[in-house]
């Protein structure tokens, strides 16, 4: 069945550092992630051309402790959220605006070399 929110994002990447984990001042935790996400194509000279795109994804409560004791830098996942943006007054009294990934979901995925690794199945 397919999600009804008219706001949902799915990415596949892997993680460029370790999350970093935080707590509000109330005690709710939440944990920040940056996710590179690869596209490739070719150009008019044949050559492939890969390009990253980094996403910053937040998990809070539950979903933030799962993340934080399961997943760690080069962790190769999919995820599923919403896009977010906000904004927020800097140290400096500047207005600053982010847009980022809400993960309701994520499941850990394989990488390439750990697949080409596996033992064939009988």
């Amino acid at each position: 069945m397919m999600n009804t929110s008219n706001n949902q994002v799915k990415l596949i990447g892997n993680l460029g550092s370790d999350p970093d984990v935080r707590e509000t001042s109330k005690g709710r935790k939440w944990v920040r992630l940056s996710l590179a996400t690869n596209d490739s194509y070719q150009n008019q000279q044949g050559e492939r051309i890969t390009e990253t795109q980094w996403h910053t994804v937040v998990a809070w409560g539950k979903q933030a402790e799962d993340v934080a004791e399961n997943l760690r830098k080069g962790s190769r996942i999919a995820l599923e959220g919403k896009l977010v943006h906000r904004s927020y007054e800097g140290k400096d009294g500047q207005k600053r605006y982010v847009s980022e990934v809400v993960m309701n979901a994520f499941e850990m995925l394989a990488r390439k070399q750990e697949q080409e690794n596996a033992p064939a199945e009988a």
